[in-house]
C-alpha cells in the first residue's frame, strides 16, 4: 500500500502503467499527411507514377504532452486515488478509535458508519491495528485488544447503537487495563453529550496525553434530540423536548400514535436559535388521548425521540352525578372542590347517572347522593361489574338512608369529632397502610376531620379500608365487585365535615382513584418484569435476555442501563413505561478539548474519491483530441453547416424537445395511474398526492392491477383521457374552469371517464344534500357549472360499487357523515359505471401515508377500523371504474348454468 502525504490509492501497482509513457510519446509522434483534392482525369494516372520517399508529418509537440496527459489521467484513475482531507497517521502502534454508540448516536448512525470505515479504510493501507473502544455499557463487558483493521471493519458494520447513555468512566477503565504506548494515534467519534463533564475530560486527556486526538461529532444542526414529558396533569397531552443550543432554528414534527402505529395527531414544533428546550402540546380529544402509547420525532429514528406513554398519561372521563348549584354559591357546593380537584388530569362530565352511563365513563361519583330508582340502582350496579368505579361521599343524607351500592354496611346517624359540646379535638389521619393505593403519599398536620359516617365492624372491614383516622376508624373504604370497584369516603366533598376538600392531599388522593379505576394501582415493591423495550432507532421489539424487572416504586426514579432498558414494564393489562428520560434534566455539549486535540465534523473528514472527475477529465480531453485531430487534418471546417446539423448536440436537443412534446402522453398511457385535480392548494394537494399513493400501495399489495405512481393533472391544460378516475377534492378558493377546461372534462366523462367530488367536510351542524356543509354543496355546484353532470341517486343498497370487491355496507373516510350519490340508474349508458360520484368524507385524508408508509391523518371516529372501510371502499371505487358492472352480471351467472346444462 502506497500513500503520499494526503493522497491514497487503492490499486497502487496499477501505475507499473506510467513507465510506458515514454513508448506512447514516440507512437504519438507520427501524424499521416493531411489528404489533397486533386481533379480526376484518367490520363493523370499515366503521370506521376515516380516512387519517391515521403516523409510523414510531424505531431504538434503540444498534441503529444496533450495524449501523453490523457494517458496519464486514465493509469491515474484505474489506479482509484483517495484524497484523505488529514496527513498520513505517522503515530507508531495501533489506531485507538473510540465510537459514543448511546442513544445520543442513532439519529446520524449512517454517517457516523461512513467516517468510521473511512478511518478504518486509511489504516488498512497504512497496515495499521486497530483498538475498538464503543462507550455504551455492552450487555456482556469484553476486554479490549488490537484487531486486524478488516475485522474492526466487520464489527463496525455490525455495530448498532444502544438505547442507553454511554458510560465514558467503564470505557476509560478499560482504556486503562490495555495501557497504551507513547504515540498512539486516537480517533473519537462522539455524540456531543455531556452527560459526566469529569469522565469526559478524563478520557480526552488520557487520549491526548498519549499521543494525537481527532475528534469527530454531528454539526449543530443534527445534534440529537431528547423527547421528555412534559405536565401530565395539562389539558393536552405536553411534551418536553430537549437538544444542543443550534445557531439556525429547528422545525420538527411531532406525531401521536395508538398501539397499532395509527396515527392520532401530528404538530410542528420550532426550537429557536440559541434554545435547547421546548415545550410542546398535541391537542386532541380524550378519546384520542387516551388511545395514545407512543409520541415521537418523526425521522429521527432514535430512542431518545420516542415517549412512550401508558395509563398514567390517561385523562379518564369522570362523571359526577347531579346538576350545578343555581344559587350562584360555587364554594357551599358538594362538588365545587371534586371540580376543581379533579379538572387537571380528567375530562369531567356533569348530569344524571343515567345520562353519563350512555357514554364511555372510567369513574362515577356521587356526592352525597345515590341511584335515583332501583332500576337506576341495577345499571350501576352491571357497569361496576364490567370494570366501572363507583366513588361516593358521605354527607346528611346517606347518613340517613344507606343503599346497596356501598362497600361497607354504615351505622345510621353519624359521629362527631369535636364542637361546643365535645372534649374530643378535630381528629387527623393516620398513615397509610403500604398495601393501601394511598401509600407513600405525605400527610399533613393540618388535614383533620370534624365528623363521619361510621362503618358496621365486620371481619373484613379491615381489608376493605384504604385510608384510616388517628384512632383507627376507617375514612376511606372499598370493594371489589367484578372488574369494577366500589369506593366510599366517609365524609364530604366539600369543607362542611372536613378541611380535607381544602388540602392537596385531596388531588393526590383522587389521583390515585382515577389511577385505580384505569387498572393501574399505587406504585408498590412488586417486581415489573420487561414486556418490550426500544432497540436505539427507537423500534419496540422483544425484551432481550439481559432486560431485568423493576420494583414498582422505583421505576419513576430508575435510569436506564442495559438491565432496565426504555419500554414497557409489567402485565399487559398494566403496563408502565419506563422512558429514556428518566434522570436526565438538560443536554451539555462537550465544549473544551484538550489542546492540541483536532475538533471536526463528519462533513469535513470524509475522503474523496477522485475516480469521477479524473474520468470526467480524461472524457473532456479525448474530445479535445478528436476536434483537434479533425482540424489538423482539414475536415473540421468542411460543410460547417451539415457538420453543424449532425453534430451530437444538436441531435441531442432535437431529440429532447420531441420527447418533451409527447412525454406526458408516454407516461400516461404507458401504465395506469390514478390521478387528481390539482387544486392550487398547496396542503389540500399534498393530501390528494399522499392519499392517492396510499390506496395505490393498497391496490398493488391485495389486488391484480398494477398501479403506477398518482399524477397531478391541471384540468386547464392536460388531457384527461388517458385516466379512467379522477379524484377532485372540492375548496373554499378553487377558480372555476374555464370554457376549455369545461369542454375537456365533459369529453372526458362522455368517453367514458369517472370524477370523485370529494367535498371534504365533517361539520353537520348545516347539512347540505351530501352530508357536508350547505356552503361547501353551494362550491361544488359553482364549480361543475357548464359540466354536464347526470342526474344523482343516493347509491342503492345492491349497487354494484358495494361488491365490486370488498361487500361494503358504508363509505366512510376520514370522516364517516353523509351519503353517497352515484348516477341514476336510467340515465347510466356506460356499462354501468357512474360518471360523477360525489361524498364528502374526505377519502385522501383516510387513505394519506407519510414518507415511511404510515397514516398520515386520524379518522374520527372509528379510528383504524374506519381507515381499512376507507382503503376497502378505494379498492371498490377503482375495480369499478375498471371493470364495470360484471359484478351485476354475475347475480345471472346460474341462470345462464342452468340454460347450458338444458
Amino acid at each position: 500500500m502506497l500513500a503520499f502525504g494526503t493522497l491514497a490509492f487503492a490499486s497502487p501497482w496499477l501505475l507499473v502503467a506510467l513507465a510506458a509513457l515514454p513508448i506512447v510519446w514516440w507512437l504519438l509522434r507520427v501524424t499521416p499527411p493531411a489528404p489533397q483534392r486533386i481533379l480526376f482525369p484518367a490520363v493523370r494516372l499515366l503521370l506521376g507514377l515516380v516512387p519517391r520517399e515521403e516523409t510523414p508529418a510531424r505531431t504538434p509537440w503540444w498534441l503529444i504532452l496533450l495524449r501523453i496527459l490523457l494517458a496519464a489521467i486514465v493509469i491515474f484513475a484505474v489506479a482509484h486515488p483517495l484524497l484523505n482531507p488529514h496527513p498520513r497517521l505517522a503515530m507508531s502502534g495501533p489506531l485507538v478509535l473510540v465510537v459514543d454508540d448511546g442513544w445520543a448516536s442513532a439519529r446520524d448512525w449512517p454517517k457516523r458508519q461512513a467516517a468510521m470505515l473511512d478511518v478504518l479504510a486509511q489504516a488498512e493501507r497504512e497496515d495499521r491495528q486497530i483498538v475498538l473502544v464503543t462507550t455504551a455499557p455492552p450487555p456482556g463487558d469484553k476486554p479490549l485488544a488490537p484487531v486486524r483493521a478488516a475485522d474492526a471493519r466487520a464489527a463496525i458494520q455490525a455495530l448498532q447503537p444502544k438505547p442507553w447513555p454511554v458510560d465514558r468512566r467503564a470505557a476509560l477503565s478499560r482504556l486503562e487495563a490495555l495501557s497504551l504506548a507513547e504515540g498512539t494515534a486516537s480517533i473519537w467519534v462522539s455524540d456531543g453529550i455531556d452527560g459526566d463533564p469529569a469522565a469526559t475530560r478524563a478520557l480526552a486527556e488520557y487520549l491526548a496525553d498519549h499521543g494525537s486526538l481527532r475528534y469527530l461529532a454531528a454539526e449543530a444542526k443534527d445534534a440529537p434530540l431528547l423527547l421528555a414529558s412534559g405536565d401530565a396533569a395539562a389539558k393536552d397531552l405536553t411534551v418536553s423536548l430537549q437538544s444542543l443550543p443550534a445557531p439556525e432554528p429547528r422545525q420538527l414534527q411531532l406525531r401521536a400514535s395508538d398501539e397499532e402505529g395509527g396515527l392520532l395527531t401530528r404538530r410542528t414544533a420550532t426550537l429557536d436559535p440559541g434554545a435547547d428546550r421546548l415545550e410542546a402540546s398535541l391537542p386532541m380529544p380524550t378519546e384520542l388521548r387516551n388511545r395514545a402509547t407512543r409520541i415521537e420525532i418523526e425521522g429521527a429514528q432514535s430512542a431518545g425521540a420516542v415517549l412512550l406513554v401508558d395509563e398514567r398519561w390517561r385523562r379518564r372521563p369522570v362523571g359526577i352525578e347531579g346538576i350545578p348549584n343555581a344559587a350562584g354559591q360555587s364554594l357551599l357546593s358538594e362538588t365545587y372542590y371534586l371540580e376543581r380537584a379533579l379538572g387537571p388530569f380528567t375530562e369531567i362530565r356533569r348530569g344524571r347517572a343515567a345520562d353519563l352511563l350512555q357514554r364511555d365513563l372510567a369513574v362515577l361519583i356521587f356526592a352525597d347522593s345515590g341511584p335515583d330508582s332501583p332500576a337506576e340502582a341495577e345499571r350501576v350496579g352491571k357497569w361496576i361489574e364490567n370494570g366501572g368505579l363507583l366513588l361516593r361521599f358521605a354527607g346528611p343524607r346517606l347518613a340517613e338512608q344507606s343503599d346497596p351500592l356501598l362497600p361497607v354496611r354504615l351505622r345510621r346517624g353519624g359521629r362527631t369529632i369535636g364542637g361546643a359540646l365535645s372534649w374530643e379535638q378535630p381528629a387527623k389521619l393516620a398513615p397509610f397502610a403500604s398495601e393501601s393505593p394511598f401509600a407513600g403519599l405525605a400527610i399533613s398536620g393540618e388535614v383533620t376531620v370534624a365528623r363521619q359516617v361510621l362503618a358496621e365492624p365486620d371481619l373484613d372491614l379491615a381489608g376493605k379500608t384504604w385510608a384510616r383516622l388517628a384512632d383507627g376508624t376507617p375514612l376511606v373504604t372499598a370493594e371489589k365487585r367484578g372488574q369494577g370497584w366500589v369506593v366510599l369516603v366517609h365524609t364530604t366533598a366539600n369543607a362542611d365535615w372536613s378541611n380535607l376538600a381544602l388540602s392537596g392531599l385531596f388531588v393526590e388522593m383522587l389521583r390515585r382513584i382515577v389511577a385505580v379505576s384505569q387498572g393501574v394501582s399505587a406504585a408498590g415493591a412488586e417486581a415489573l418484569p420487561p414486556l418490550e423495550t426500544l432497540d436505539g432507532f427507537g423500534r419496540l421489539q422483544r425484551a432481550p435476555p439481559a432486560a431485568r424487572p423493576i420494583a414498582g416504586k422505583d421505576l419513576p426514579t430508575t435510569p436506564v442501563s442495559p438491565q432496565h432498558p426504555p419500554g414497557f414494564y409489567g402485565t399487559a393489562d398494566a403496563r408502565r413505561a419506563l422512558n429514556l428520560s428518566n434522570g436526565m434534566t438538560k443536554l451539555a455539549p462537550i465544549a473544551e478539548l484538550p489542546n492540541g486535540a483536532v475538533r471536526e465534523t463528519f462533513a469535513t473528514s470524509r475522503e474523496v474519491d477522485l475516480r469521477p472527475p479524473l474520468l470526467t477529465a480524461a472524457l473532456l480531453l479525448t474530445l479535445a483530441d478528436i476536434l483537434i485531430a479533425y482540424a489538423l487534418r482539414g475536415l473540421l471546417w468542411r460543410r460547417p453547416a451539415r457538420a453543424a446539423a449532425t453534430s451530437p448536440a444538436a441531435f441531442l436537443v432535437l431529440a429532447a424537445a420531441a420527447r418533451a412534446d409527447d412525454s406526458f402522453a408516454v407516461r400516461a398511457s404507458s401504465e395506469l395511474h390514478l390521478t387528481y385535480v390539482r387544486t392550487g392548494n398547496e396542503e389540500v394537494d399534498a393530501e390528494s398526492k399522499a392519499g392517492l399513493i396510499g390506496l395505490t400501495a393498497t391496490l398493488n399489495q391485495r389486488t391484480a392491477a398494477e398501479t403506477a405512481e398518482p399524477l397531478a393533472i391541471d384540468i386547464e391544460h392536460d388531457d384527461l383521457i388517458f385516466f379512467p378516475l379522477l379524484y377532485w377534492p372540492v375548496t373554499a378558493d378553487e377558480p372555476t374552469p374555464s370554457p376549455q377546461a369545461v369542454e375537456r372534462i365533459n369529453r372526458y366523462l362522455e368517453s367514458g371517464g369517472t370524477i370523485l367530488f370529494d367535498t371534504r367536510d365533517s361539520d353537520e351542524q348545516t347539512p347540505g344534500p351530501f352530508g357536508g356543509r350547505a356552503i361547501t354543496a353551494e362550491r361544488l355546484q359553482r364549480l361543475v357549472a357548464g359540466i354536464r353532470v347526470p342526474p344523482l341517486m343516493p347509491l342503492p343498497p345492491d349497487h354494484v360499487l358495494t361488491k365490486s370487491f370488498y361487500l361494503l355496507h358504508e363509505f366512510p373516510g376520514r370522516w364517516n357523515v353523509g351519503t353517497l350519490w352515484v348516477e341514476s340508474v336510467e340515465d347510466n349508458v356506460n356499462d354501468g359505471v357512474s360518471n360523477v360520484i360525489v361524498g364528502a368524507n374526505d377519502w385522501a385524508g383516510a387513505w394519506a401515508v407519510d414518507g415511511q408508509g404510515r397514516p398520515a391523518f386520524a379518522v374520527v371516529p372509528g379510528g383504524e377500523t374506519q381507515r381499512e372501510t376507507a382503503l376497502r371502499f378505494g379498492v371498490n371505487l377503482v375495480m369499478y371504474v375498471l371493470t364495470g358492472n360484471y359484478k351485476t352480471d354475475s347475480v345471472h351467472v346460474p341462470a345462464i348454468l342452468e340454460r347450458l346444462g338444458q
